[in-house]
C-alpha cells in the first residue's frame, strides 16, 4: 500500500525532512532498493551505502547527512522502518473466508470476519474471536479459547483448553498444550504424573515454527504479553515466562522455570527445572544454566555452567591459553627430573 512521506512520519513520531508528498511503495536494503522504496540508516558506519542506493527517502537517526533524499528523522531508525514497513506491506492472509473442507465443531463459536483454511479443525466448545486466520491443516482442540486478530499458520496444533489473547501470532508446526514431561518412579517403573493444567498466552505474542508449549502440571503455564520465541523453542509445564521477553531458536527450559520481564535469551540456552531469570537478564547463546540457580535483574550471563559475563571471558582467555601453559609445565617437569 503507498504511503506518502509525510503519512508515515506521522505514523512512526519521525521529523520529516524533504518532500512530503513522495510517495513510497515498499521496504529494502539499500542496494537493492527501487527509487520509491524506504531503507534505513541506523549509525553513521552505513551512511555511505543510504547515500549511493536509489532510494529517495530513508529512516536515519539524527545528525546523518543524505542530500537529495527525503528522510525520516528518528532516535530509533531500525524501530520506525518496522513500523513503517508493517504499513506499507501489511500482511499476507493465512485463509480468506471459511473453506468448504474445514470442519467446525457444531457447539464451537466462531465470530464474524474469521478465516479458516482446508482441512483445519475446530473443536467443541472452542471459541475463535473476531477477525482471527486460521491456516491449513490446524487443529484447534476443544474448549480452547482464542482472541481477536490471531494468525495461526498452517499445521499449528492446539490441544484442548488452550487460551490465546489477541493478535497473537502462531507459526507453523508449532504445538502448543501437549502433556509435560513428569513422572514419578516407584515399583520399578516411572508413572505418569497428572498434566491437568492449561497454557494461557496473552496479547501480541509471537510463537515461532515448531516451538512446544508443555500444558501445566497441576498449576498453569503461563507466557504473558508481548512475548517472542523463536523456531524451535521448547517450554516446559509450568513455566511462567513475563512481558516482552524474547528467547531465540533451540532454548529449551525445563518444568517450573520463572522468567523475568524483559530477558533475554540466546539460542541454543538450556535451563534446568525451577530456575529463576529476574527481571531485565541476559542469558548468553549456549549457556547452561543449572537446575534451581537464579540469575539477578540486570545481570548478564555465559556459558556452562552460568556465570557473569566479565566471569566467563576471564574464564575463555585461559582456556586458550591451556596448550602453552602445559606444554610450560612439561619443561618444568623435565628440568626438575634431570636434577
Amino acid at each position: 500500500m503507498r504511503r506518502t512521506a509525510r503519512e508515515l512520519a506521522v505514523a512512526v513520531s519521525a521529523t520529516l525532512e524533504g518532500d512530503a508528498e513522495v510517495e513510497i511503495g515498499g521496504v529494502a536494503a539499500p542496494e537493492r532498493a527501487g527509487t520509491r522504496d524506504l531503507i534505513y540508516v541506523e549509525s553513521a558506519k552505513h551512511a555511505q551505502r543510504a547515500a549511493a542506493s536509489a532510494s529517495i527517502i530513508a529512516i536515519a537517526a539524527e545528525g546523518i547527512a543524505l542530500p537529495g533524499k527525503t528522510v525520516l528523522r528518528s532516535a530509533q531508525p531500525k524501530m520506525a522502518f518496522a513500523r513503517a514497513a508493517e504499513l506499507l506491506l501489511g500482511r499476507t492472509p493465512i485463509a480468506s473466508g471459511i473453506h468448504p473442507t474445514a470442519i467446525i465443531a457444531p457447539l464451537s463459536r466462531v465470530a464474524p470476519e474469521v478465516s479458516i483454511g482446508p482441512y483445519a479443525v475446530i473443536g467443541e466448545d472452542t471459541h475463535v474471536g473476531t477477525g482471527t486466520q486460521i491456516g491449513a491443516h490446524a487443529v484447534i482442540g476443544a474448549g480452547c479459547w482464542i482472541g481477536e486478530n490471531c494468525r495461526i499458520h498452517a499445521r499449528v496444533t492446539l490441544y484442548g483448553g488452550v487460551r490465546l489473547g489477541s493478535r497473537v501470532e502462531i507459526h507453523s508446526g508449532a504445538v502448543i498444550g501437549a502433556e509435560g514431561f513428569g513422572y514419578a518412579f516407584g515399583e520399578g517403573k516411572h508413572w505418569k504424573f497428572p498434566q491437568v493444567g492449561i497454557v494461557e498466552i496473552g496479547d501480541d505474542v509471537e510463537i515461532g515454527a515448531n516451538t512446544t508449549i508443555d500444558r501445566g502440571s497441576l498449576d498453569d503455564t503461563r507466557i504473558a504479553e508481548g512475548v517472542k520465541l523463536d523456531n524451535l523453542v521448547h517450554v516446559g509445564h509450568n513455566c511462567q515466562i513475563g512481558a516482552h521477553t524474547v528467547i531465540a531458536a533451540q532454548a529449551g527450559l525445563s518444568g517450573s522455570c520463572l522468567v523475568g520481564k524483559r530477558v533475554v535469551v540466546g539460542g541454543q540456552a538450556g535451563f534446568g527445572e525451577r530456575c529463576k531469570l529476574e527481571d531485565g537478564s541476559v542469558i548468553g547463546g549456549q549457556s547452561g544454566v543449572l537446575g534451581g540457580k537464579t540469575v539477578r535483574s540486570g545481570q548478564t550471563v555465559w556459558g556452562t555452567p552460568a556465570r557473569s559475563l566479565a566471569k566467563f571471558k576471564e574464564l575463555f582467555a585461559w582456556y586458550g591459553r591451556l596448550p602453552q601453559l602445559a606444554a610450560r609445565i612439561e619443561g618444568l617437569e623435565e628440568k626438575l627430573g634431570g636434577k
